[in-house]
């Protein structure tokens, strides 16, 4: 079982965006799998915000399962990005849980105020262009997938 905890002031691992024609690419790296996953989260609220300015009080359960790890990072995301939308919330910090193709997670946030987010952009959804996880020789975690926003 692979466990991560990821706030935005998290010294385990680090996330990075890339461009992508008109989308943009969310990158997480981490020690383990789970952290990896954690920092593409935290990635995907930067597309939006500073991950900084948002506040981790309201926790929201979160579940995903697929085949493959970059079906279920994919998934992830594209349940985060649902959860944005549909709750109007941003995310700064989360626990994941990677157990064989399930994921559960809980995701701390905040409802949106625009004036303190001043949200950039609104994602859409995570795409399999340039999507992929693995794990390189010193045991460093990638997980990255491109979201249309």
């Amino acid at each position: 079982m692979d466990i991560a905890r990821i706030s935005g002031d998290a010294t385990c691992g680090h996330y990075a965006l890339f461009s992508h024609q008109a989308d943009i690419g969310i990158r997480g790296f981490g020690p383990s799998k789970a952290a990896a996953f954690a920092q593409g989260a935290l990635a995907l609220t930067a597309v939006v915000t500073d991950p900084a300015c948002v506040r981790a009080f309201a926790p929201v359960a979160l579940r995903c399962e697929a085949p493959t790890d970059v079906t279920l990072f994919v998934d992830w995301i594209n349940t985060l990005i649902y959860e944005m939308a549909v709750r109007k919330m941003l995310f700064a910090r989360f626990d994941v849980v990677i157990d064989g193709d399930s994921l559960t997670a809980t995701a701390w946030g905040e409802s949106v105020d625009r004036a303190r987010h001043e949200p950039a952009a609104e994602p859409k959804g995570a795409t399999y262009t340039q999507a992929l996880v693995r794990c390189d020789e010193e045991r460093n975690w990638i997980a990255q997938c491109v979201v249309d926003v």
